[in-house]
């Protein structure tokens, strides 16, 4: 993921808004929008041979290990606890409708049976399967839409140069084809785009790393709406929406907001929105991060995105052997066990007629509007105009009828001390 390297893009944005101004999504691709819209809770899986070192995915460039010694990793890689069932049963149990995993990290490890290049799982590892493969299989078994994060930038291609201001410890040579390498990129794409069935994106990130480069979006945007017109791409570029690009990602916050430095320059565009975090403070398997998120933080992370009309896409980063550590998998048990009772009031819902607010924030659905109290500072709420007649205001989870006026100054509810949630109060309008 994004580190520190937050640069200027003038060049890289003029270059990129000329990609695919013809573009116009197909019905498919809309349709998918929609899907992407109302499923609003996705697992993102950060796993490759970096997570040996248990040191995150960025290793290779934080420690500064050369290429050739970062070559060894590999042949130390037999995930034999791997079990694409048991990864997908878990999304589902903690109401995720879809899975992101890394195809191509920075480091330039391809997990899945590459034909362009030997650096992947196959021919370096003695676990010889690929395990993308098996979880796209075991995904539609099982209903979950699978998506690929695949990264522009790779510390391992000779042919990337010249360099961005990451991977600068790699020993590559100091000579390169860019356009080359642009090449050998689409053409692994293109392997994922046609060998793995149907695919619901590509979350692409890196471009940051090179300011100005002319990244081609054009053609690789155009080369995977062709293959796949219902594929969906998203870049974690932290700028606005490039042309052909079809859900607008924000790192870490939630849209609009900043508090990482990563969105400095991005403004929101009128693209699906999706938000990533992790559940502790790693992406990919860190032995020694036991920073974690409560259940409590996390179910009121998805229910502000969800209110921000976003979805959000919460990461696990396996350990080595493929299993997912035991501190995550209770974690996202007991989300589970919350969205089971209030998915309701996520799922297929929009963000509400009334934007977020210090005590929470609104969804909507038909004629029903939820409001999340999260922060709620006494027993008296009052809510602006949002120019709907309210008929009836109950509490979510137990039907209780709440007492409320509507008048010229909005809508005032009283809201006893007993039906309240530490963890998120739902009220229910009716309009």
């Amino acid at each position: 993921m994004y580190r520190k390297f937050l640069l200027p893009f003038l060049l890289l944005f003029a270059l990129a808004a000329q990609s695919q101004q013809a573009y116009t999504p197909s019905p498919e691709n809309l349709r998918a929008r929609e899907w992407f819209q109302d499923a609003k809770f996705g697992m993102f899986i950060h796993w490759g041979v970096y997570s040996i070192l248990g040191d995150g995915e960025w290793v290779m460039n934080n420690q500064k290990i050369d290429k050739q010694t970062y070559q060894k990793l590999p042949a130390f890689f037999n995930p034999i606890g791997y079990d694409p069932k048991e990864w997908v049963a878990l999304a589902k149990a903690a109401g995720m409708k879809y899975i992101t995993i890394t195809s191509k990290h920075h480091d330039g490890f391809a997990m899945w049976d590459s034909k362009v290049s030997d650096y992947d799982i196959i021919d370096r590892t003695p676990y010889k399967k690929d395990v993308l493969k098996m979880l796209a299989e075991e995904c539609n078994r099982q209903g979950i839409k699978l998506f690929f994060y695949h990264s522009h930038l790779d510390w391992y291609q000779d042919n990337y140069f010249p360099r961005g201001n990451t991977g600068q410890s790699a020993g590559r040579p100091e000579s390169g084809d860019w356009y080359s390498y642009l090449d050998y990129m689409d053409s692994q794409l293109r392997e994922l785009l046609t060998g793995y069935g149907e695919i619901g994106g590509i979350w692409f990130d890196g471009i940051w790393d090179k300011k100005g480069a002319d990244w081609r979006l054009d053609k690789t945007y155009g080369m995977i709406h062709s293959l796949q017109p219902a594929c969906l791409i998203g870049n974690n570029h932290h700028l606005a929406p490039f042309p052909g690009e079809d859900f607008q990602m924000f790192e870490k916050d939630l849209p609009g907001h900043n508090t990482t430095g990563f969105s400095g320059e991005q403004k929101i565009g009128d693209l699906p929105f999706e938000t990533c975090e992790t559940m502790n403070g790693s992406w990919g398997f860190n032995l020694q991060d036991k920073n974690y998120k409560s259940t409590k933080d996390l179910i009121r992370y998805l229910v502000k995105a969800a209110g921000y009309n976003s979805n959000f896409l919460l990461n696990v980063g396996p350990m080595p052997d493929g299993k997912i550590q035991p501190e995550f998998v209770a974690t996202l048990r007991e989300l589970g066990a919350w969205i089971d009772k209030y998915g309701e009031t996520i799922y297929g819902t929009r963000g509400g007629p009334i934007t977020p607010r210090s005590w929470g924030v609104t969804t909507r659905k038909g004629n029903k509007v939820y409001v999340h109290l999260l922060d709620l500072e006494d027993n008296n709420l009052l809510l602006p105009d949002f120019g709907r007649k309210v008929k009836s205001i109950t509490v979510f989870n137990s039907g209780t009828k709440l007492k409320f006026r509507q008048d010229a100054y909005g809508i005032t509810i009283s809201v006893p001390p007993a039906v309240t949630d530490d963890t998120d109060t739902v009220l229910v309008l009716e309009t």
